[in-house]
């Protein structure tokens, strides 16, 4: 077949509406490496683990939730033992946890909680415990089934 079989994620972009700003926030809060700066396309270009992700400047308002929404976000993983350190950190730093939840359905399994960055991108840290094949049928095939049950729309 001629379908392009790609391996895997090389890196994603969010959107910021400061570079500068939002490099400290991702070094400084989650603990980016900067890879660098590159100031005639501004962009910034960052690694998570052994994972990249780009911060670039938008040209267009960045909305990508209403309210307190949190489906539109960017998950980084974390380690099991290390999330009640990582929620104090975000509690510390004054920044509103939006959504915490422990999560034992679903493919992604474990303790995670979700906040904003400085343009209101959501942000989800999740204490990975392990990756399963996903919800029941049954819960799949329930049109009233709550995967999120507090979520407001």
């Amino acid at each position: 077949d001629n379908m392009i079989k790609t391996i895997g994620v090389l890196h994603f972009t969010i959107p910021v509406s400061d570079t500068v700003k939002s490099l400290n926030f991702y070094r400084e809060v989650l603990g980016f490496e900067l890879i660098q700066h590159v100031p005639q396309i501004d962009m910034v270009f960052m690694k998570c683990g052994n994972d990249f992700v780009n911060l670039t400047k938008s040209k267009t308002p960045i909305k990508p939730n209403n309210g307190n929404d949190f489906l539109v976000h960017h998950a980084f993983k974390i380690e099991v033992d290390k999330y009640d350190e990582a929620k104090q950190s975000i509690i510390d730093r004054g920044i509103e946890i939006i959504h915490e939840e422990h999560r034992y359905e679903g493919i992604f399994h474990g303790k995670q909680f979700y906040f904003h960055d400085l343009d209101r991108n959501v942000i989800e840290i999740n204490a990975l415990e392990k990756v399963t094949e996903g919800f029941s049928e049954d819960q799949i095939n329930n049109k009233d089934y709550k995967v999120f049950p507090n979520l407001k729309s």
